[in-house]
């Protein structure tokens, strides 16, 4: 009898152990930092189909939260953006300075607000998304309607906490004029509304989250400011 005792509490406690194991590991991967790619593009554009169908090869990786930005200067060619907003196209502008570019270009690619390269090169984004690992910055957890954001070191003056909301997967816009007149344009993790939700200094903060209407995904991002490096990002 002992023995049979013996045995099933050798067992269990191997179950345990186990199942200990397996929610470390889904606890690990819960808390894996995200590399956020973020593509400006156009359905004015000739030229970003290709990277609209790169960020379709992204959105499922697990290590990158993939966001589509739709511009609007482009809109004069004839066909008006479908889904841009102005408030896209000055996040871009911002960017460009640090990034040591000249103008917005479309299809852009910025990985983790660092580091840029032309989107329709799905090569040249990976290696960036290699190299520029994203920044060991404060832990932020979205749970309840509310982001957390830990302690840390924050930029002087504070960081910037943008709210995103987006529709995750996959959107098909049939384009009636302009450089893409005649075609039907997939789009992936269309970026539906950009709200700044406050700054971050430093101090553990917690923020009301709005709700995302309609079926939209929530992000939030934790970035320096004027278009400065994304410090933490998470998505729901």
């Amino acid at each position: 009898m002992r023995a049979k005792i013996k045995r099933a509490l050798t067992v269990a406690t191997r179950g345990m152990v186990a199942g200990g194991l397996l929610m470390a590991g889904v606890v690990a991967a819960a808390a894996q930092p995200l590399t956020v790619v973020e593509l400006f593009t156009s359905q004015g554009c000739s030229s970003c189909p290709p990277a609209n169908a790169n960020l379709i090869k992204l959105k499922d990786r697990p290590d990158v939260l993939a966001l589509s930005f739709a511009v609007t200067y482009w809109d004069y060619l004839g066909w008006k953006d479908t889904f841009g907003r102005p408030e896209y196209t000055e996040r871009q502008v911002t960017y460009e300075p640090a990034l040591g570019r000249s103008g917005p270009f479309t299809p852009q690619m910025v990985v983790n607000g660092r580091a840029d390269t032309v989107g329709n090169r799905l090569s040249d984004v990976e290696a960036l998304i290699a190299k520029d690992k994203p920044a060991s910055g404060p832990v932020l957890s979205l749970a309840d309607a509310k982001a957390a954001i830990g302690p840390g070191k924050a930029p002087a003056g504070g960081a910037d906490v943008w709210l995103v909301h987006y529709r995750a997967g996959i959107v098909d816009v049939p384009v009636g004029r302009g450089e893409n007149s005649g075609h039907t344009l997939p789009h992936a993790n269309v970026v539906h509304a950009l709200t700044w939700l406050g700054t971050w200094t430093g101090e553990a903060t917690t923020l009301p989250l709005p709700k995302a209407g309609d079926g939209l995904s929530t992000a939030v991002l934790v970035q320096a400011p004027q278009g400065g490096p994304i410090l933490a990002a998470a998505a729901d």
